[in-house]
């Protein structure tokens, strides 16, 4: 047992060292290092604040413990770090965009790369969860159980959307940030507040109901401009501070003064929510964590200078769109298969008592060990698909058809 824990460790060094070694020296570590935290924080924020209820057939149904302990909501804070995702995504297009510029190619091509590199894992969950959905169902999983799934498969695949749309219009925000400096991101931020005023004022009963749709575009490209004129260096440290206290003030009189909803994430039953789509809350939250990150850029590069620290990173950062496509699918996994031993608690248990929060904690080295399961396999749609071939072409039509397929049976549950 000595020699294989001794021989395990050896290994791991030799990896960890491997890594540390392959990486380029001018590898900016820092922006991946967020770009890290930023992703596990989509996966834990699921598994912590969302959960299931078991009805009498013994079909699942999304629930939530924000729903009975509002005091959770500030976790929502924390975990909510899609502002530093945008950040360190229009951060990194800059740069990437440039060095295309400089090798001759078009922003066409570039964009297409970017979008294929976003695409080929959507259309991977989609088509394998077309698949499975007919063979599940005829091995018992109760229809309510598959509509369950479905939705929470859906709920993240709505951010590759939009950060498409964002990437296609990086150069525009370049040009934006060249003009106006790290002030381009004040207009969205003004149109989002606008809205709001709109949508919850004096005026409120009489405007459309597909007003609030007006934020999603700037809403989500706020934190990506601040990140594109970080990269065009026209955001320093004083700019970063002006965000840090600025959105931190604009989120304590939104919540305490205008008493915008607690939680970052939808409240079943609640009239109002902060995420979908974005309101000035999440635009706050965002500015705060954007000059946090720019303000701890060094000090957590130096950090991740360590081999043991770095290597995380660049595994998290290789899996991605593996991580944000299959998290909730890990999730569902352990619930759909506890659902036929009944209650159980932190996984099919309604979440409304204290026990289930210390149930669920427990519960997710076993989310995680089933999504590094699932990623060995599903980390191949992340990979550039061979083309040329038949059969290589019959496959790429074959997903094509289920992902199609799989997109029209989640638009019949909303």
């Amino acid at each position: 047992m000595t020699a294989t824990l001794t021989t395990l460790r050896e290994n791991a060094g030799r990896t960890v060292a491997s890594i540390d070694a392959k990486t380029p020296a001018h590898r900016d570590r820092a922006i991946d290092g967020l770009r890290a935290l930023a992703l596990l924080a989509v996966p834990l924020g699921h598994w912590l604040l969302g959960g299931f209820t078991r009805d009498a057939d013994g079909a699942l149904h999304n629930a939530s413990p924000l729903s009975t302990f509002g005091f959770l909501s500030p976790a929502s804070w924390v975990l909510q770090m899609l502002g530093i995702f945008f950040l360190v995504g229009g951060y990194a297009s800059v740069l990437s965009l440039r060095r295309a510029t400089e090798r001759g190619e078009s922003t066409g091509a570039w964009l297409r790369g970017r979008v294929a590199r976003l695409g080929r894992p959507v259309l991977g969950v989609s088509a394998v969860w077309a698949a499975l959905i007919p063979v599940l169902y005829s091995l018992g999983v109760p229809g309510a159980t598959l509509h369950t799934g479905s939705t929470l498969v859906v709920q993240p695949l709505w951010f590759v959307g939009v950060y498409a749309v964002v990437t296609a219009l990086t150069p525009y925000c370049v040009r934006a940030a060249r003009r106006l400096g790290a002030w381009a991101a004040a207009p969205l931020l003004g149109v989002v507040a606008v809205v709001d005023f709109l949508r919850y004022g004096p005026f409120a009963e009489a405007m459309p109901s597909w007003l609030s749709v007006l934020n999603i575009l700037p809403g989500w490209m706020f934190a990506y401009q601040l990140g594109v004129s970080w990269g065009e260096k026209k955001l320093g440290r004083r700019g970063a501070w002006l965000l840090l206290v600025g959105g931190t003030a604009l989120f304590a009189a939104l919540l305490l003064a205008f008493h915008y909803p607690a939680s970052m994430v939808g409240v079943p039953g609640e009239a109002r929510t902060n995420s979908h789509p974005p309101s000035l809350l999440v635009l706050a939250l965002a500015s705060a964590q954007s000059g946090a990150a720019i303000l701890l850029r060094d000090r957590l590069g130096r950090l991740l200078r360590k081999p043991a620290l770095w290597a995380p990173v660049v595994v998290i950062n290789l899996s991605a769109m593996t991580i944000l496509c299959w998290h909730q699918t890990a999730m569902w996994a352990a619930a759909a298969s506890g659902s036929f031993l009944g209650s159980v608690p932190g996984l099919t248990e309604g979440p409304d008592s204290v026990g289930w929060i210390v149930a669920r904690v427990l519960w997710l080295p076993v989310f995680g060990g089933l999504l590094i399961g699932i990623g060995r396999y599903a980390r191949r749609f992340e990979a550039p698909w061979q083309t040329g071939t038949r059969a290589s072409q019959a496959r790429r039509w074959a997903a094509g058809l289920l992902a199609v397929g799989f997109g029209v049976f989640a638009l019949g549950l909303a």
